[in-house]
């Protein structure tokens, strides 16, 4: 273990007075539960919000609320690269995964695939992912699922605060949902937000809300614990520490369908206190700090889009390059991180519903795909020495003075 200055590769900060705010909300759990939930309904402008413990728990009552307006059908179709927490939900659902190939300027559904995947007869429905922040075309999917008389999910659980023309991302599709978790936009340890316009699926959620149970109160300290511990050990002089204790596989992932469904508690109503103020600083600091890397990694200019970058994704196209960046954000504690190791038809669990079936983008992804972090506590400083750490890495560690030219490694489908 190393002692040196360690950017985690995802955080959202919680200050005291958010602390302060969760332990009270253990004592005044309505209060705090209602003002909340008004809130977020003002914001998204919905008629309908409801709140669970985590987003795979948001994501698996939307689908069986949705199976219970469907009986006859059982297939959820997502892409075949997206975070393993979906396809785990599907399953903890009782309900089959479909996949799609991706376009990797995207990171989401291939468009010209995508209508011959939905063709079988006992598909439910379609997950629209807003993968990092990169908002997927929700009229082509709104339009898509009303040709093929399919629901379609938004999962913004990365793109909390973004918006697509007037409207905010989570509430375009039939239902949506967000994760509160650890690395997100803003968080309050864990939790989910469902929310949808649809008075039929909202009668549905609400009837799945009541089959499980509340957080008893030795969950509930015990998460206040772990918010604690991470609101101390996420800071940059810290994070070293809990990073390089291998048995807590920090930024690890694992496909569990076996997760905890619990409602949301007043203590992580709590913790949301000023939620909306926080969720806004987060953002533009994101989205600084992505102009910032877009210009110092010389990538192609982006479209001017709302959304800022949970993390910004960039494909090297060497695996020699790949292994040197790695290796140096390693040393140096940058934060770069792989993201999801494989496409979900390479899961062990699941990959027996594929048989041969190969998914040759999401494949290259996979492989090629590095994100960097955005979010409050990288620094300037920390962005530079990303920069460098890209310029190294293709230059077999040489170092070159930034921000000097520099060799293009990121192909045409750098995203």
């Amino acid at each position: 273990m190393k002692i040196h200055r360690t950017i985690p590769p995802a955080a959202a900060p919680i200050d005291m007075k958010s602390l302060f705010h969760g332990l009270a909300g253990i004592f005044l759990s309505k209060k705090y539960m209602k003002k909340v939930e008004d809130e977020l309904r003002d914001y998204f402008g919905v008629k309908y919000i409801f709140l669970v413990s985590s987003g795979k728990a948001a994501l698996t009552i939307i689908l069986r609320a949705l199976k219970s307006l469907s009986p006859e059908k059982s297939r959820v179709l997502i892409p075949a690269y997206t975070c393993f927490s979906v396809p785990s939900a599907i399953t903890r659902a009782g309900l089959r995964v479909s996949l799609c190939d991706v376009d990797p300027r995207t990171l989401n559904f291939d468009h010209d695939l995508l209508e011959n995947c939905a063709q079988k007869e006992d598909t439910l429905c379609v997950i629209a992912t807003h993968l990092f922040g990169l908002p997927s075309d929700m009229e082509k999917m709104n339009n898509f699922g009303k040709r093929n008389a399919l629901f379609i999910v938004e999962d913004a659980a990365q793109a909390m605060g973004g918006k697509q023309g007037e409207k905010l991302l989570g509430s375009l599709g039939d239902v949506g949902f967000f994760s509160l978790g650890r690395g997100k936009n803003i968080t309050c340890g864990s939790g989910g937000i469902i929310v949808t316009d649809s008075d039929n699926i909202a009668r549905e959620i609400k009837h799945e809300l009541g089959r499980i149970e509340d957080m008893s109160l030795a969950e509930t300290l015990k998460e206040f614990i772990k918010v604690l511990i991470m609101s101390i050990f996420i800071r940059p002089s810290l994070y070293w520490f809990p990073s390089g204790l291998s048995f807590l596989k920090l930024g690890e992932t694992v496909y569990d369908a076996d997760f905890p469904m619990r409602k949301f508690s007043g203590m992580q109503a709590g913790l949301l206190a000023g939620w909306q103020r926080r969720l806004e600083e987060s953002n533009e600091v994101r989205a600084r700090n992505v102009s910032y890397l877009t210009a110092g990694l010389n990538l192609p200019r982006r479209p001017l889009t709302p959304v800022p970058y949970l993390r910004l994704p960039v494909l090297v196209e060497s695996r020699e390059t790949r292994e040197n960046v790695d290796a140096l954000s390693l040393r140096k504690g940058l934060g770069i991180s792989r993201m999801y190791p494989a496409p979900i038809n390479r899961i062990d669990e699941i990959r027996d519903q594929f048989k041969e079936t190969g998914f040759p983008r999401a494949s290259e992804v996979a492989e090629r795909l590095r994100t960097l972090p955005t979010h409050q506590l990288v620094s300037e400083k920390d962005i530079e020495t990303i920069c460098r750490c890209f310029e190294n890495g293709q230059n077999a560690f040489n170092v070159q003075q930034f921000p000097e030219r520099r060799k293009r490694f990121l192909n045409k489908w750098s995203i």
